[in-house]
């Protein structure tokens, strides 16, 4: 057997280069790059080996400003490319490694793929305590990298240079598969990244991993199809899944079939086109009234590719008919059994084209019933619009009109992102994409300055593509500094900061469940008070965004903000446009509900009231079995 001799870095480099995902006769890449922060931890062992063979084996390098910002451009990198590709992430020992946790979460309660390679400890324990190590009296093994245990589908700790031959392909057997995905995590101490073995070249050889297309068991799918069949209210809930699983035309060609309306979460929002007659728009809590009130009588729920989350299902208060089924078509048994569904465990394309396959012959649901399914998505669609048009003799810009701006400029092709705040809501329900990939939201975490780094996730995965960065002002404070790296990187997006002046979104809850606005605004310390609702803090976010290398526009009123839009979609390179937008201006809820508990007992009266509001909704609660 043939050998080369290489530090385990750099067998990592050459392996990783060698790793390809196919999927319907295509291959991809399967790790793209790395992104990496250099510290003591993995400068001399993962950076040495970059500089020397990274290049050269078609695994480039990318220098972010935060470790977190890193994996969560690794991640909209991966969600853009349906997780057929995604990136490696790098950092040092400590502080380095740890703040990836947070996007590490983000990976995996998303099902999106990404490898972590923390650095870690001395295997050799000679130099204990090493700079930023972690020292636990009573566990010796113990580091800061055990964090990422729950947070990883697959976790493991290389310390001798042979463990890297069986871990690295579990690695990217998780990483490919469409069920198991998420982060995976491989902790790389800073001695034995540097230590050489005699690898065997076979170890190097090109190998692609084939991302399977589950078919789904005769026995379930015989069950389903026979629950639609008797179905008089069927609808569809569409998911990430379906858009991972590049079933739009199978979904479509599935509900055109039998007359069954197809709602959207977060997550399978775009699977088809706002203006498909069938499109009834996004359901649950942040849900619209078409969506809602189709839910609330259905008898049969197909959920093709979601997780079922509680803004899908409105806090288990949306499917209210007393005998309603679940059928539950995903890839992941986990989710496919929820609200006691039927278990069509199967790829979401291939488990349609089946479930279309098996209903030959069916005429489909009810003339009535498409009548008002009709009825009720034309109401929907004219109550979008008439948020969405500005209203320009208001005092402020409301931030419902400011997205319906932005969509008619930059059209229904443009992808879209966003993650946190009120932004996602008003965007689930206002936003028409044509395109599969026109709406990129990520609502599994709703992780709070995720929005800029996947920006750059996405303009990587498809630099052709127009790309606009919906984020709010806090979510902006929290993590900006992305902008600096795809200046650097020549990257091209728009970025529409909605500047509300602080957290909003929750402000707007907290008022909602009967307290006073308190510690949301952005406000200064009252020193009469101690509380913070003394006088607004001013930030100047376009000399901020400026200062980063960004082209900014600050309009003032519509006009001034089509201009401004018109102009930055020619431009190249980062655009911000700062929007201030009004604080109380916001688009109400459609018949929906979300669970956030209110305080059992108060001394305030409309806390009280809340109260009894809230024991209201709970009494509509399912359990499902």
């Amino acid at each position: 057997m043939k050998t080369q001799r290489l530090t385990v870095a750099q067998a990592l480099v050459k392996f990783l280069a060698a790793q390809f995902a196919e999927r319907d006769g295509r291959e991809e890449r399967l790790i793209r790059g790395v992104w990496a922060i250099f510290g003591h931890g993995n400068v001399s062992g993962l950076g040495q080996a970059l500089e020397e063979y990274g290049e050269a084996v078609g695994l480039p390098t990318y220098r972010p400003q935060n470790e977190q910002a890193m994996v969560h451009a690794a991640i909209a990198y991966a969600k853009h490319k349906n997780r057929l590709s995604t990136f490696a992430c790098t950092a040092s020992v400590g502080p380095g490694s740890t703040n990836m946790l947070t996007a590490a979460a983000t990976a995996t309660v998303n099902r999106l793929p990404v490898l972590l390679l923390p650095s870690d400890y001395f295997a050799n324990r000679l130099p204990d305590p090493v700079l930023q190590q972690l020292e636990h009296p009573t566990e010796h093994d113990v580091s800061v990298n055990d964090a990422f245990r729950p947070l990883s589908r697959f976790f493991t700790r290389i310390t001798r240079p042979s463990q890297l031959l069986s871990a690295l392909p579990e690695a990217m057997r998780v990483l490919t598969d469409p069920a198991e995905t998420g982060a995976v995590t491989l902790c790389l101490p800073e001695d034995v990244q540097t230590e050489a073995y005699d690898w065997p070249e076979a170890f190097f050889a090109k190998r692609v991993w084939r991302v399977r297309r589950p078919v789904p068991e005769p026995e379930a799918l015989a069950e389903a199809a026979r629950l639609l069949k008797e179905a008089r209210r069927p609808l569809i809930v569409s998911g990430g899944g379906t858009l991972y699983a590049e079933a739009s035309q199978a979904l479509a060609a599935f509900a055109e079939a039998y007359g069954i309306p197809v709602s959207e979460t977060q997550g399978g929002k775009g699977a088809l086109p706002w203006s498909h007659p069938l499109c009834v728009g996004p359901v649950g809590a942040n849900g619209g009234s078409a969506a809602n009130r189709l839910a609330r009588e259905a008898d049969v729920v197909l959920a093709v590719g979601t997780r079922l989350g509680d803004f899908a299902t409105a806090s288990k208060t949306a499917f209210q008919n007393p005998g309603v089924r679940f059928i539950g078509l995903n890839v992941a048994p986990f989710d496919a059994a929820k609200l006691g569904g039927v278990m069509l465990v199967a790829d979401a394309r291939r488990g349609l084209e089946a479930l279309r396959e098996a209903m030959k012959g069916h005429p489909g649901t009810s003339a009535a019933y498409r009548e008002e399914v009709e009825r009720l998505k034309r109401e929907w669609d004219e109550t979008v619009t008439a948020y969405r048009t500005p209203r320009p003799e208001k005092k402020e810009m409301a931030q419902a009109e400011v997205i319906g701006l932005v969509n008619e400029v930059y059209g229904g092709r443009a992808t879209v992102i966003c993650a946190a705040g009120s932004l996602p809501g008003d965007l689930l329900k206002l936003w028409r994409p044509e395109d599969p990939k026109a709406y990129h939201l990520e609502y599994g975490f709703s992780c709070m300055g995720y929005e800029i780094p996947a920006g750059l996730g996405v303009a990587l995965a498809e630099p052709e593509r127009e790309v606009v960065v919906f984020v709010g002002d806090g979510s902006y404070l929290m993590m900006n500094s992305e902008i600096v790296t795809a200046v650097a990187e020549g990257l091209s997006f728009t970025v529409v900061l909605v500047d509300n002046r602080g957290f909003g979104s929750i402000r707007g809850l907290q008022m909602s469940l009967g307290s006073p606005s308190f510690n949301n605004e952005l406000r200064a310390r009252d020193p009469q008070t101690g509380r913070t609702d003394g006088p607004p803090v001013a930030v100047d976010f376009a000399a901020h965004a400026r200062a980063m290398g960004a082209r900014v526009w600050s309009p003032r009123d519509y006009r001034e903000l089509e201009e401004a839009l018109q102009e930055a979609r020619k431009a190249r390179g980062v655009r911000v446009v700062v929007v201030p937008v009004s604080l109380d201006d916001r688009v109400p809820g459609f018949e929906g509900w979300w669970d956030v508990p209110v305080a059992e007992v108060s001394s305030q009266p409309e806390v009280r009231k809340a109260r009894e509001a809230y024991e209201a909704y709970l009494k509509k609660q399912r359990r499902y079995f």
